[in-house]
């Protein structure tokens, strides 16, 4: 393939975003100059616009013709975008109005530079599933999950089969005992801590405060637990069957796949929050089984019961005669 298929080939995106500072210019132009070589067509106003162009003829011109425009959101972008100030205003307009007529919303891609979806992202995209740069590095998963959906790679469901043959039994045919029988009907997967998000982690104020040197960090879990799991969580780490004078009750919270200890620094995490959590999750895990398997018990006799019930029924019913 030529260089010039290749770039006819690659899929376009432009880049909206305000100049908050100059090394937040210096950041965009630095990620789109990555998309690029990850086979992007990326366009930048500090590429294609020079002293006298049209600013409003190019802002327009590369909304139309790209296939997707990303949004880097900031706190200033939302407030230049909310208000319609600016460039950034005038492009806000330019972008509600053609999801309104085109219905594209998956053209426009939120980029989450720094602060919260709430305070970043303009009030037009709320809702959207957004890419999470934040940082210095940003997060590499955030990347490719943006480059996967640029080049059109997102994984897609498998492929529909056959439907099985399926056959209803009669009511005089013998019942298979089911073999769930007298075991439990689900099973509880231990929960387990993957490791340190430190991408996600805060940073401390350090502004000679009390506790102003301590900051969130987050630990990613095996998936996401149960509302059940979250509770006996949070009392066990309050309340942990072991301690030190170093533990700080009150500060951990279960977000999604995560649990979040709000008020430590990696050191404490390193020396004595490592070992408090692994006894924590234990503990939790062990209990939640615990209740799993008085739950199942209980359920698989109910179930046995009804069906003896059942069967009774259908006996005595078949023997009765009125002729």
């Amino acid at each position: 393939m030529t260089s010039e298929s290749a770039k006819q080939a690659a899929p376009r995106a432009f880049v909206s975003y305000s100049w908050d500072t100059p090394e937040h210019k210096s950041w965009t132009k630095t990620l789109a100059t990555r998309l690029r070589a990850d086979g992007v067509d990326v366009t930048l106003d500090q590429w294609r616009v020079d002293p006298g162009d049209q600013l409003p003829k190019f802002m327009e011109t590369a909304i139309r013709e790209n296939s997707y425009v990303l949004i880097i959101c900031t706190p200033n972008y939302k407030k230049k975008s909310d208000e319609r100030r600016g460039g950034v205003g005038y492009e806000g307009d330019i972008m509600t109005g053609e999801v309104l007529t085109e219905h594209n919303d998956r053209k426009f891609i939120p980029v989450l530079r720094s602060g919260t979806p709430s305070d970043a992202m303009p009030s037009w995209l709320g809702g959207k599933y957004s890419i999470n740069l934040c940082g210095d590095p940003y997060s590499e998963e955030g990347y490719q999950d943006l480059l996967l959906t640029l080049h059109n790679q997102r994984e897609q469901a498998p492929p529909i089969g056959k439907a099985p043959e399926l056959r209803i039994p009669s009511r005089d045919e013998p019942k298979k005992d089911s073999p769930t029988k007298g075991a439990p009907s689900e099973e509880f997967v231990p929960i387990k801590i993957r490791g340190v998000l430190a991408d996600e982690a805060g940073r401390p104020k350090n502004d000679g405060t009390r506790g102003s040197a301590l900051y969130a960090i987050p630990f990613k879990l095996s998936r996401v637990p149960s509302d059940e799991w979250d509770e006996l969580f949070i009392q066990a780490w309050d309340h942990p069957p072991q301690w030190t004078t170093s533990h700080r009750p009150g500060i951990a919270r279960v977000q999604g796949d995560r649990i979040i200890l709000d008020g430590t620094t990696i050191e404490e995490v390193r020396d004595t929050h490592r070992a408090t959590l692994r006894l924590v999750v234990d503990a939790v895990n062990d209990k939640i089984a615990q209740r799993v398997g008085k739950r199942c018990a209980a359920e698989a006799a109910k179930t046995q019961q009804e069906q003896l019930q059942q069967e009774n029924l259908h006996k005595i019913a078949d023997d009765l005669e009125f002729d």
